[in-house]
């Protein structure tokens, strides 16, 4: 409850007193679960600490409030957060949001907590300006080149930063994270994004692409998102992409959604098991009653740790109704 702020004591039987983006309903938390070949299966939640009397202001200093008595109590290492954080905080925040945060656990793993800035913070305008300073003060400032190439190539806002995150931690595997959405892209344009990490296998991206979102055609509802994944020795190209499929956007119903991890996972040769489980948890309806319980679903290539996440929403306020079935190709 601490890491929601003051206003997570806001009881869920009231309409949300601000349009947290975390989920479709506004609710400030998300579940996902990460699952791999071989290794156990690990739970995020992501929140976004609100004030009181929320507003962006207000919520940016809720959110450091929370982050100050984290890192007092877990001893977090803040330099790098520390290294940019006059960049993604200034004293009037724009956009909808300024910090939210993943707490990360496994059993294989002490808890990873996790800081997501906004990089449209400062205005749409100013983020690519954000963003290379960020990676440059973090020692990744030659691979700023590398994503425009990849991942903005197409102009006319349709590729956008959506977050800039760091892992609060000082082990070898600590990340540092470019997320930019790609508006009406197709499975061809992220496969180009994706070439901008090592050791991608484009058609692995594309049959992932495809195999979610249904559709080969561009995703022109919710966008499809990158993410680089940057390692203490990357100089010039990141170790890692993630793409981001909005499956919610592309299916009629939950349990369309669900027929597609489970054909996602079986093509990347991992256990539905704890995926079942996880969903049992949080489903509190029949799957063909709504959509938007299975949010997201990403595919992670590369270092460090490779598999298939699955983005589940609380519901906590909503359930969207069903579409009609001639609206979903």
């Amino acid at each position: 409850m601490e890491t929601l702020g003051p206003g997570g004591f806001r009881s869920l039987s009231n309409s949300p007193s601000w349009p947290s983006g975390v989920a479709d309903d506004h609710t400030p938390f998300e579940f996902s679960t990460a699952f791999g070949i071989d290794e156990p299966a690990t739970v995020r939640v992501l929140v976004e600490p609100t004030a009181a009397e929320p507003g962006p202001a207000a919520n940016m200093d809720a959110a450091l409030d929370v982050l100050d008595s984290l890192a007092r109590r877990h001893g977090l290492p803040m330099d790098r957060f520390d290294a940019v954080r006059d960049l993604f905080l200034p004293s009037d925040p724009q956009g909808d949001f300024s910090l939210w945060f993943s707490l990360v656990f496994s059993a294989a793993r002490a808890p990873v907590i996790k800081v997501y800035l906004n990089p449209e913070v400062r205005g749409e305008a100013e983020a690519p300006l954000l963003v290379g300073e960020g990676l440059a003060r973090l020692g990744y400032g030659a691979a700023h080149q590398t994503i425009i190439d990849h991942a903005r190539r197409r102009g006319d806002g349709l590729d956008r930063y959506s977050f800039f995150a760091l892992d609060l931690t000082e082990s070898s595997g600590s990340r540092a994270k470019v997320y930019l959405s790609h508006q009406d892209a197709t499975p061809d344009d992220v496969v180009v994004a994706a070439s901008a990490a090592h050791d991608v296998d484009p058609e692995a991206v594309r049959d992932f692409c495809v195999l979610t979102g249904g559709r080969a055609e561009p995703f022109t509802d919710r966008p499809l998102i990158s993410s680089y994944t940057f390692l203490p020795d990357d100089v010039d190209r990141p170790s890692g992409y993630s793409l981001y499929v909005p499956v919610r956007s592309y299916v009629n119903d939950d349990s369309e959604a669900h027929l597609r991890v489970l054909a996602t996972l079986d093509q990347h040769g991992i256990d539905p098991t704890a995926f079942r489980s996880a969903l049992d948890s949080v489903a509190r309806r029949p799957l063909a009653e709504g959509v938007g319980l299975i949010a997201h679903v990403s595919l992670r290539i590369g270092a460090p740790r490779p598999g298939v996440t699955v983005y589940l929403s609380s519901e906590a306020h909503t359930t969207a109704s069903p579409r009609v079935a001639t609206l979903v190709s």
